[in-house]
């Protein structure tokens, strides 16, 4: 893969006289974190950057193999801010997804995605690309915690009738994660 530290040294990327010489932070970073991240993805998870010149806009696809998500294409949106790595990415879920963690317009709940999480987990600029990967892979097979869901409705449905629950997530998959 073309990396932009690549391009940078064989000159490949043009500089107008107006812009600063300087790499930000985060570009130095991503360098690094986004071939750390390729070598460790989920076997599940595909990366895609629709332009290799820009590290920081990048989609994630998941292909959950076990549990109620399984056989559907699910696409997340990843955007890392000028900030990095003090703040999170930003994420969100670009296919309609029955899922107590995730809203039905893309909101994405996971601790490590927060700035600021009341149980300690939450970011910090020890975190990783690799780290947000492998948590949001964890939201298909990690059925454990819905105490602070962000789809309440569906986090009561899993919890009041797990065999109807099972059916709209199959309806969800079937109308909006196929293609």
């Amino acid at each position: 893969m073309i990396t932009l530290s690549k391009k940078l040294k064989a000159g490949a990327i043009e500089k107008k006289e107006d812009e600063p010489k300087r790499i930000s932070i985060r570009d130095k970073l991503l360098v690094k974190e986004v071939q750390e991240m390729e070598e460790n993805l989920p076997k599940t998870c595909k990366v895609d950057f629709p332009n290799h010149n820009i590290l920081n806009h990048f989609t994630l696809n998941i292909q959950p193999e076990d549990g109620f998500w399984s056989g559907g294409k699910f696409k997340f949106s990843v955007e890392v801010p000028e900030e990095y790595n003090i703040v999170p990415p930003n994420v969100t879920c670009d296919t309609r997804i029955w899922h107590p963690n995730i809203g039905e317009s893309g909101e994405v709940c996971l601790s490590l995605l927060r700035q600021n999480s009341i149980d300690s987990l939450g970011w910090a600029p020890t975190r990783k690309l690799k780290d947000v990967v492998w948590g949001l892979n964890s939201l298909f097979s990690d059925l454990l915690n819905f105490e602070d869901p962000l789809n309440v409705e569906a986090a009561e449905h899993y919890e009041r009738d797990k065999e109807s629950f099972k059916s709209k997530v199959r309806d969800y998959i079937q109308l909006y994660a196929t293609r």
